[in-house]
């Protein structure tokens, strides 16, 4: 198969630190074909680095012949807009997450899946990491399971990238665009908070589809389905998050703490009697970091604990390769609209516990 040929549309901190670097090693599967970004200077700056071709707006790269696979790396408000007009333009697509901000916009795209032929992925790259695939053959038995807890205790990726990489954070962006944008993803975003939500609940949406997302996915992905939202708080602002999952015989915990410590713990752990799986994942913004795999279980003498790795493949390159598996055998994969559906309709069940909640309103 000859490689395929990428546009993408956003050239921000994702871009430039991950999807730029995995395109150009996996060059046997990949060119990098077209970019378009609101920032002219991002715009030169890629370019000039990757002989890609600029285009002067998102259709313009989307509707080109030239142009095989569209990457959607854009503010979260555009998705839907994108996602649309590369579908039907007939181009597969890299979707980064957040799919969308609503359930409806998601509704609104999988109404045209029946027409649409090629492979749509959504980008959940730690569902894709080596642990974590690992892990699967580890867990106990779903009926065995007692206790599942699930942690990001993190510092935001600008913490990471400013000692190892040079990002360019443009300043040269059209300030009624940069409004503009900022008004439609309120809006957006008020369409599950409500109108008159307080601006720490807005917060805590914003956190569940950004960071929460990567392991409400990956929950999803390890231990099924939960039966529904027990309980949800925020603090500090919105941007602490607790959040109790039903799974019937067991309660699935999840934290998210963001601060400017410059420290990044996630973490998995399934629990039985007698076993506990747990995947260790590092920062995403520093390419080919180890996720470590740990099993313990109950033995004669006391706990008994294997370790995986530490484990140095790439969960971004992993999934650009299973994403071009899926174009190259027309096979569907876990990590598409309809999957992120179910993300979507749990953060926004989330989002009424957390108005019950004593924070709430």
């Amino acid at each position: 198969m000859a490689p395929l040929r990428v546009g993408l549309v956003g050239l921000g901190e994702v871009a430039q630190s991950i999807h730029l670097p995995v395109l150009a090693d996996q060059r046997d599967r990949w060119i990098i074909a077209g970019v378009y970004d609101v920032s002219p200077s991002l715009v030169t700056l890629i370019t000039s680095e990757y002989a890609a071709r600029a285009f002067d707006t998102a259709e313009a790269l989307i509707n080109s012949p030239d142009i095989d696979v569209v990457f959607v790396l854009s503010s979260d408000d555009t998705h839907s807009r994108f996602v649309r007009a590369a579908m039907q333009a007939g181009k597969h697509i890299l979707l980064e997450k957040p799919a969308c901000l609503t359930v409806r916009e998601i509704d609104e795209l999988l109404a045209l899946m029946p027409a649409y032929g090629k492979t749509l992925f959504v980008g959940y790259m730690r569902r894709y990491a080596p642990a974590y695939l690992a892990a699967r053959a580890e867990l106990p038995a779903h009926a065995d399971i007692t206790h599942v807890r699930i942690f990001d205790l993190i510092s935001e990726g600008r913490h990471f990238l400013k000692k190892s990489q040079n990002i360019l954070y443009p300043n040269d962006i059209d300030a009624a665009l940069l409004a503009r944008g900022a008004r439609e993803r309120d809006a957006l975003i008020r369409e599950v908070v409500g109108t008159d939500a307080p601006a720490d609940l807005v917060r805590a949406y914003r956190g569940l589809t950004a960071l929460s997302s990567h392991h409400i996915s990956a929950m999803r992905g390890l231990i099924g389905e939960p039966r529904g939202v027990v309980a949800a708080h925020r603090t500090n602002g919105g941007a602490n998050t607790s959040i109790t999952f039903d799974y019937g015989h067991f309660a699935c915990l999840y934290d998210a703490v963001v601060d400017d410590l410059g420290l990044f713990d996630a973490m998995i752990e399934v629990r039985s009697n007698t076993r506990r799986v747990r995947i260790i994942y590092d920062t995403p913004y520093i390419r080919s970091l180890p996720t470590r795999l740990e099993v313990t279980e109950a033995g004669p003498l006391g706990p008994v604990t294997k370790s995986f790795g530490p484990l140095y493949g790439d969960a971004f390159s992993n999934e650009l390769e299973i994403f071009h598996r899926h174009i190259a055998e027309g096979t569907k994969p876990l990590t598409d609209l309809a999957d992120s559906r179910r993300d979507l309709a749990l953060m926004a069940e989330i989002i009424e516990r957390m108005k019950e909640s004593a924070g709430g309103t």
